[in-house]
């Protein structure tokens, strides 16, 4: 174990409010430059309209910050919630974390929803969140100690550098005895070397005796941690938390919702995905099935060696028992791999235990890259775990490279003598290696697709049109890890998703595609409207959504809304108004969505976007960039022009045939944006009308000014 120093800077001393229906009421504050930490309370407004996790960062850095802020700023802050709901061991997935920030790969606003001990510990401890700004000039560790009601700062020196052996060596430090009351938050340092750090939110797993990890990966809210000067947050409590310690409105009521849906998932989960046993690999054979699972670059949809990757390896490699990554959860997917031994890098020849891969992981840093060797996905999710780098976009910015190398618009003088064609494990192993030092292309790949695209532009002379194509990117943020040209409905719910292209907001490819639960365009509109506003309210509750539709009840498909699983929807009400005591259906769990998502849509205006050319996807993800795609699906494809208007495909080329579905494609997408606007309530500029901010209570007077700066008055 490293030696090293931890001396404290700062201590203060607070009295532990008592928990009520869900929350402490009250916040953590805490200044790294002036080294100050302070309580806010939880204002009415708050509670009613932003109702906890991901709506309480949103306004704590709507306050935090200004128009003018960007992500390197002291005044941005780094925010943490859980929610009312967090932390109850009896509802399944209920033990979630929510950060937020402005991100440095689209300037404006991130949200991540993470597993992990971190934000029920926090809340416990007696802060409905946490927000964090300043920067320090030295290394710091926050440390919030809920047992014996006290928050630190301490300045570091010699601690660890990559999460695990610093998330080991904090639980061990500040544990006790008693390592299960712990749980870290950490980044690495890839965070500080690239624009997609991420965070590793840990719990302790007393059966392995380790730390374990879950991620908050996406948009580089690991970077902001860095750049701050943060090396550890650390929480403390009394792992022996009951469905008591929320001291809900009603407990019995509780008792029976919540034991209602954790029996439906022992039951069911075997029959259907058995994510206690695989987690979400099972979602690759699915994927790569309906020609879904992304490959080269997205380029294609399937692959004659996906089954590699797949749910029969992963169930031999995968350590057998618990894996929940929240007290008592049964759907329990978060698996990892015991003694594997990385062949490169800093523990090369060392046995680790690795938490993952899921599939967003397998898809991004194996098919993606046209890898399909599961130990190279394994050893690439160990390294960008205890790098601190977030796996999509580390996969979707690399898969970018390795296809602007193989089309010639970058070289090995550029690369510096990598070869990056797909399948490269070595090379993939390397760029993730220069990522973590700051080194080599590896820092320029860190640095996004996006900003890839202008530099190889300007620097090696590549084609701005064609890397404007296939540079899987939205608002700046790398695309996640499904197939949307064959799914209209998938298209906006990565291109109208606040945050950029991420599947967490409207995850619509398998109710589209498998399930063809949306055949028609209306009902693609308004599950664009419906999906992002329930999946939502998880994060404003610290919810997982996994236990929502990934295990459904047997008789769902006979029921009139089978891809909303309203059977679930009705318990999650119940479960909400057990807790707080506000009476809720399921329509009232949609409104407390719809006030933060406006909101959010709002504050993204507030910070130069928000309208409807930031909704804007590359072509990739709504159809065939070049002839070889075309050719791929060429059945598929030449039936879809024969149906658009009867066009006389007869002599055609290939390449006028591309130019031809991309028109239409692209009128689609854009009658698609028109629709959804109007359901959700926006102007056609995507902006939400005032009459949509007066009927949810936003209507604050720097939101309406914020509007008339734009021209919505009405």
């Amino acid at each position: 174990m490293t030696d090293y120093k931890l001396t404290l800077k700062k201590s203060f001393a607070y009295r532990r409010p008592a928990i009520e229906r869900g929350y402490a009421h009250q916040t953590l504050h805490v200044d790294l430059a002036a080294l100050e930490i302070g309580t806010r309370p939880v204002t009415p407004l708050m509670r009613d309209i932003f109702i906890g996790g991901k709506g309480f960062d949103l306004w704590l850095l709507w306050n935090a910050v200004t128009p003018a802020t960007r992500w390197n700023d002291p005044e941005n802050a780094l925010c943490i919630a859980s929610g009312p709901l967090g932390g109850t061991p009896a509802y399944p997935g209920s033990g979630k974390s929510i950060a937020a920030t402005l991100s440095p790969l689209t300037g404006t606003v991130i949200d991540s929803n993470v597993g992990g001990y971190f934000g029920p510990y926090l809340k416990f401890s007696g802060f409905d969140a946490l927000a964090i700004q300043g920067k320090s000039q030295e290394d710091l560790v926050l440390y919030v100690d809920g047992i014996d009601q006290t928050v630190q700062l301490f300045s570091a020196a010699g601690l660890p550098g990559d999460a695990y052996a610093l998330s080991a060596a904090l639980t061990d430090h500040f544990a006790q005895g008693k390592p299960r009351d712990i749980s870290v938050v950490s980044a690495g340092p890839g965070a500080g070397n690239t624009f997609f750090g991420c965070l590793n939110f840990s719990w302790y797993d007393p059966k392995r005796k380790r730390a374990r990890y879950k991620q908050a990966g996406r948009g580089g809210v690991g970077t902001v941690f860095a750049d701050k000067g943060l090396r550890a947050l650390v929480a403390r409590w009394d792992a022996g938390i009951s469905i008591d310690t929320n001291r809900p409105a009603d407990r019995e009521r509780l008792k029976a919702v919540a034991k209602q849906h954790s029996r439906e998932i022992v039951a069911l989960d075997p029959k259907q995905n058995e994510m206690a046993v695989i987690g979400t690999t099972h979602l690759v054979t699915i994927m790569d099935d309906h020609d879904l699972l992304p490959t080269h670059n997205f380029r294609f949809g399937s692959h004659r060696e996906a089954a590699n990757l797949g749910q029969a390896v992963f169930r031999r490699l995968f350590d057998p028992g618990y894996d929940g990554c929240w007290m008592g959860c049964t759907v329990a997917c978060s698996h990892g791999v015991r003694d594997f031994v990385p062949l490169s890098g800093p523990y090369a020849g060392v046995k680790v235990f690795v938490d993952g891969p899921e599939y967003e992981t397998i898809a991004g840093c194996g098919s993606n890259l046209g890898i399909f060797d599961p130990h190279t996905v394994i050893e690439l999710n160990f390294y960008c775990d205890a790098y601190g780098l977030d796996t999509i976009s580390v996969g979707t910015a690399l898969a970018f490279a390795m296809e602007c190398f193989e089309l010639g618009l970058i070289t090995r003088e550029h690369t510096g003598g990598l070869e990056l064609y797909f399948g490269n494990r070595a090379a993939a192993l390397d760029i993730v290696h220069q990522m973590a030092r700051g080194e080599g292309f590896g820092a320029v790949v860190g640095r996004g697709v996006r900003r890839m695209k202008a530099h190889f532009a300007e620097a090696f002379g590549a084609d701005p049109a064609i890397m404007a194509d296939i540079g899987m990117e939205a608002k700046g943020l790398e695309f996640s890890e499904y197939m949307t040209k064959e799914s209209l409905a998938q298209q906006g719910g990565y291109g109208l998703a606040l945050k950029g292209p991420q599947h967490d907001e409207a995850w619509l490819i398998f109710l589209d595609m498998v399930h063809n639960f949306m055949p028609t365009f209306a009902q693609k509109a308004e599950a664009l409207h419906w999906f992002p506003m329930f999946r939502t309210w998880f994060s404003l509750c610290g919810l997982c959504k996994l236990p929502w539709n990934d295990i459904i009840p047997e008789d769902n498909k006979t029921t009139p809304e089978p891809a909303k699983v309203m059977k679930h929807v009705g318990w999650y009400a119940e479960y909400f108004s057990a807790v707080t005591g506000r009476e809720s259906a399921p329509d009232d769990l949609i409104r407390m969505s719809e006030a933060v998502y406006n909101f959010q849509r709002l504050f993204n205006l507030r910070m130069g976007f928000g309208r409807r050319a930031h909704d804007t996807l590359p072509y990739r993800a709504v159809g065939p960039v070049t002839e070889l795609e075309y050719e791929s699906r060429a059945e598929r494809y030449d039936t879809q022009l024969k149906q658009i208007g009867g066009v006389d495909i007869t002599g055609l080329s290939t390449a006028e045939k591309v130019a031809r579905l991309r028109t239409h494609r692209e009128r689609q997408y854009e009658m698609l944006k028109d629709a959804v606007y109007q359901r959700r309530g926006w102007t056609a500029e995507g902006i939400p009308t005032l009459a949509t901010v007066k009927r949810l209570k936003i209507d604050f007077p720097e939101v309406v000014a914020l509007l008339a700066a734009h021209g919505v008055t009405a």
